[in-house]
This record gives structure tokens, sequence and C-alpha cells, in this order.
């Protein structure tokens, strides 16, 4: 057996008591013999043929065994499992509760019509678009609500405009449904387009929506109290630009960063640092926070659910200001 080391073992040295003197006597003979054997093996030896064996079967084993050791060195197999093509299951934490009634839709996105002042409006992988998903129509009922001066949880501030209405909880998404425009169509046919700037807590169910009461009178009657609707997320016209606030309280070395009147749900909210881009943490009130104040003061990068970018120029820190950009995402 060979040694498990790589090293050769030396030869043996030849015996130097070996008596190398003739042989005489009866050895002689048998010595004679032996070499008469050995030169009759020697020429048996070398006929034609006698390397490749004495019969040709076993020339056929010796062929078919090194076909099959060839074969197999050609398709070794993969002692790896295979990957398997079973989807894995949707976490139950991430199953919509309210199911949609109709696929998503593959319209194309439309383009912007001209130019915008320092945005870019690069469309990039979209991001995830949470539970409210673009040509998707959802179920649910409509209840209202008295809107007082237009403020919510979504923190935009008072405002005239009262078509608006407060998505429940599971679907407004720690904010991720504020500002979005929202079709609501009831059984009889009437509609009517509604943004939502507030929350509805429980008893709210997934797919609810809390409309203000003159949104639902367009709707039904106000003694109705409750309907069924179906509703999806539209991408209006408007004339309205981006418009950019810091938190009260914010500084250079800590802001929370607020974007208003943006066309389409906003997915990210960035700001430029030594390293790159910083993406935010939203709040269920609709800040994106920089605890560190990374970035507050500096240019702002808006991506919103269909994966569109807005770039802005860097804005100073002035809490509680609204500040306009003069951009705008692109209809879809």
């Amino acid at each position: 057996m060979a040694s498990s080391s790589p090293r050769r073992r030396p030869r043996p040295k030849p015996d130097r008591d070996f008596d190398w003197r003739p042989v005489r006597g009866p050895l002689a003979a048998v010595a004679a013999v032996a070499a008469v054997a050995l030169v009759v093996t020697l020429a048996v030896a070398f006929r034609p043929g006698a390397a490749a064996g004495a019969t040709g079967q076993d020339r056929a084993v010796s062929g078919s065994a090194s076909h099959a050791a060839t074969s197999t060195a050609a398709t070794p197999k993969d002692p790896s499992p295979k990957p398997s093509t079973t989807a894995a299951p949707t976490p139950a934490a991430s199953r919509r509760t309210s199911i949609p009634s109709a696929a998503p839709a593959t319209t194309p996105a439309r383009r912007p019509a001209g130019g915008t002042a320092r945005a870019s409006s690069a469309t990039t992988t979209a991001p995830a678009a949470g539970r409210i998903r673009p040509g998707t129509t959802y179920q649910g009922v409509a209840t209202s609500y008295d809107v007082g001066n237009g403020d919510g949880a979504c923190s935009y501030g008072p405002t005239s405009d009262v078509m608006t209405a407060a998505m429940n909880t599971a679907d407004y998404e720690t904010a991720k449904a504020c500002g979005a425009y929202v079709s609501v169509r009831a059984a009889s046919g009437t509609s009517v387009t509604v943004r939502i700037t507030n929350e509805c807590p429980a008893p709210c169910a997934a797919g609810q929506l809390d409309l203000s009461h003159q949104a639902f009178a367009k709707l039904a009657p106000l003694s109705a109290g409750r309907i069924a609707i179906t509703w999806s997320l539209l991408s209006p016209a408007t004339s309205d630009t981006v418009s950019i606030r810091y938190k009260t309280g914010s500084t250079q070395y800590w802001c929370g960063v607020q974007a208003i009147g943006h066309r389409n749900p906003l997915a990210r909210l960035e700001v430029r640092t030594s390293g790159g881009w910083l993406a935010l943490t939203r709040t269920g009130y609709n800040y994106f926070l920089s605890e560190q104040g990374t970035g507050c003061g500096g240019e702002i990068r808006l991506t919103d659910i269909y994966g569109q970018q807005l770039t802005v120029p860097a804005l100073a820190v002035r809490p509680d200001v609204v500040q306009r950009t003069g951009v705008q995402f692109a209809r879809h």
C-alpha cells in the first residue's frame, strides 16, 4: 500500500555479504532449465495481440469497462440536492385580509409631458407598493365622519378640501396610504374621488374607508350609514407640485421631513449623505425621521410606488414651513 507521505522511501542497498561465485553441481542444471523456461515465456509474451489479452472475449470485456468509465466521467452525477421549484408559502402576517376583485392592470406608464426643473423623473425598479397596489380593485364598506378642519393622522394640516377619507389601519400601513388618491364606487354605479388624509382605527376593518360627510353624500344619503363599495388607486391629473416641510423642532442635528402634494403614493424618502443616499424611516404620522441629523438640509430624493424618482435640491431647514419644489411625479 502506498505511503501517506509524499516523500519516496529510499531504495534498499545491495547486500555486501552476498556470494557472487558461480553455482556448481546439481544447481547448475536447475539454472539451465530455468533459463530455457524464461526464453519460452518471453517469446509467448511478445506475440502480436498478446498485450491486449489472450481471447477476444477478454478484449470485449476490457472495451466495455473502458466505455462505461468514459461515460461516467463525461456525465458526473451532481451530489448536491436540486432546488425545489415549489413557491415558498407567504407568511401569514403579509397576506391580505381584503381580497381584491380584479387582477393588477398592465396599462403602460404614461410619460411626463415635459421637463421639470431640477428633478429627475427616472424610473427605477419599483419598490414594494404595500397593501394598496396599482390596477387592483378592492372590496369593502364605506362609512362617514365629520372631518372638521381637514387635518388628520397624515399631518397635512387644516385644509378646505373636503373630498377626503380615512383609511383603515391595515391598509393605512404606517402612513403608506397618505396622499393616495382613491376612486370609490357604490353598488349604484356612482363614484367619487377622495384623497387619503387620515387613519380609521378599529373597528374599521381591512378594505373599509371612512369618508368625509361630503364625499359619502355623493354616493348615498348620510342616513344610509354604511354601504358596500369597491375602490382602487388613481394617478390623477393635477397642476399641483410636490412640497417639502420640515417638522416643528427640526434642526441640522435632528429633523423630520414630509412630502406634500405628490400625485402618487410615496414609497421612499432619502437624503444625500457623504456616503450616498440614506433612506429615512417613516412614522405613522407621515414624517420621515433623521434621528442623528444626517442629511438634514441636504438634497432629498423621493420615490413613488411605480419606481419614479424626483431629486429635490437642498432646502434650508425651516420648521413647519411648506417649501415648494416645482416637481411632480408622472401620471400612471
